[in-house]
């Protein structure tokens, strides 16, 4: 009898390191899944914050400067106009009218149904007897050819703040930027400075 229960204490001693690595196996297999499902849960809020939220931009050139300097890298709200209308002045980011695979950050000027008119580098709204307050512009407009335009209706007409170097809606062959081109409202910028845009 001794015999046999030394003979089945080795089977006893497999079997539970049998068991033990059947657990660590279940284990780790446990933990792979526990961190599969948060980095599945990580890349479906980035997802949706990215297209549902925010707007990740980089502004490549000189054309907003001083209120976005060249290569910033930004961030834009895309709910801000979920309830409530683009305003003169906000800094928007958008696909770019004549060709909408380019994303571009403007400031928007004439809102739907205004008359812009351009004369010596100042704007003037409306026919207003006073130019538009530009207090953002990096330095004086250039006084350029006279120019007028008409904001079609869920449109708007955009400048970049930096007036002499922009590439905006006095230029493009489709001179206003529809209202479902733009993707959100930029609120600030994170590199290489951090800063709010107003």
């Amino acid at each position: 009898m001794e015999e046999n229960k030394k003979l089945n204490q080795p089977d006893n001693q497999e079997m539970l390191q049998n068991v033990d690595a059947d657990k660590q196996k279940k284990n780790l297999v446990k933990e792979l899944i526990s961190w599969a499902k948060v980095v599945l849960f990580a890349v479906v809020v980035a997802f949706f914050i990215n297209n549902v939220i925010i707007v990740n931009a980089t502004v490549p050139t000189s054309s907003m400067r001083d209120t976005i300097a060249e290569r910033s890298r930004l961030v834009a709200f895309r709910l801000s106009y979920l309830f409530s209308e683009p305003e003169r002045f906000d800094v928007v980011v958008f696909r770019f009218p004549d060709d909408e695979s380019y994303l571009f950050v403007k400031r928007i000027i004439g809102l739907p149904g205004e008359r812009i008119d351009i004369i010596d580098g100042q704007v003037f709204v409306n026919e207003s007897s006073y130019p538009l307050d530009e207090w953002y512009l990096l330095e004086p407009a250039e006084q350029t050819m006279d120019q007028s335009f008409l904001v079609p209706e869920n449109s708007f007409f955009v400048l970049g703040d930096n007036r002499n170097f922009s590439h905006d809606s006095r230029r493009w062959a489709n001179s206003y930027l529809p209202m479902e081109n733009i993707l959100g409202r930029a609120i600030f910028s994170y590199f290489p400075r951090i800063g709010i845009i107003r």
